[in-house]
């Protein structure tokens, strides 16, 4: 059983949780009704320095935990949970991970909301355990992305290899990345990057990214998600932003053509980050498709 789910207002600390599952402990972020019968929805965050489940979805818990039980997850490799070495791609590998998770928690089935690389996490997931999964809301996912009309690597992953290749990051490697997120670059303020500079520059949590960074170069072709969209079942809500800079939006069409029950829905004036940079309406979306 999980521990006492947080009442609202939510907190970094009084929705904090660990677990061990399937060899790793695992940390998260659980709130929601107390009713054991509440729609679980499992939320998985995108990578980059200093990237965490409370960082990019924290301040959507007030929206969704009304009305779902809301697991966020530090996946493998990111925040408080373990930074093991990979035995297989990343996304195989945190979608068996999530799964466990789901096991000791008692979890049957969820929907799965994810954004850029938890959003081929969550692919994933649907392709490997797909009895676990409901529906999907994804914003611009890895792997399920292939661009039709933008050269690669896209500005996004540029300045993210600025920052993960580099023998120090600096305060401008990663405000450079974060400036590439976003379509308003005054959301990138001298505090956010502070917080996420600390973050990045975290022994463990570069040791994480290295690890993660040799997983997607030594298992390449099995990241190409977008090869096995078509096996997607689980009806599907594509989001992305019209300015997206790191997987562009000309990367949804093959997905959106062969996924069985996938639409597709671009925020204008909108870059990476489409649940944060149009939060009320993204939340509006996601809650009318997942039907809370």
């Amino acid at each position: 059983m999980s521990e006492e789910r947080a009442p609202a207002p939510y907190t970094y600390e009084n929705t904090s949780r660990t677990r061990r599952a399937g060899g790793l402990v695992l940390h998260f972020h659980e709130a929601g009704p107390a009713d054991p019968g509440a729609p679980v929805l499992v939320m998985l965050h995108g990578g980059g320095p200093g990237a965490t489940a409370w960082s990019a979805f924290g301040a959507s818990l007030a929206a969704f935990a009304p009305r779902f039980r809301v697991l966020l997850v530090d996946q493998p490799g990111f925040g408080r949970s373990d930074k093991p070495e990979l035995d297989k791609d990343f996304f195989a590998f945190s979608a068996d991970a999530v799964a466990a998770l789901l096991g000791e928690l008692g979890v049957a089935e969820a929907h799965f909301a994810g954004a850029s690389l938890g959003g081929g996490v969550c692919v994933r997931m649907a392709l490997d355990h797909p009895g676990l999964v409901d529906r999907l809301v994804l914003t611009a996912p890895a792997g399920l992305a292939l661009n039709l009309f933008t050269a690669e690597p896209t500005e996004g992953v540029k300045r993210l290899l600025d920052v993960t290749l580099a023998p120090e990051p600096t305060r401008a490697h990663v405000r450079g990345f974060l400036t590439s997120l976003v379509h308003d670059p005054a959301l990138v303020t001298d505090e956010l990057v502070e917080e996420r500079y600390a973050r990045a520059a975290d022994p463990g949590a570069r040791l994480g990214a290295r690890r993660i960074g040799a997983a997607f170069g030594k298992w390449p072709e099995t990241g190409m998600l977008w090869r096995e969209a078509h096996r997607v079942t689980a009806p599907t809500l594509l989001t992305w932003g019209r300015e997206d800079r790191v997987n562009p939006v000309d990367g949804a069409f093959v997905a959106l053509k062969a996924m069985p029950d996938a639409r597709l829905h671009v925020f204008p004036r909108c870059g990476h980050l489409a649940y944060e940079e149009r939060a009320a309406e993204f939340q509006r979306l996601a809650l009318d498709f997942l039907g809370g």
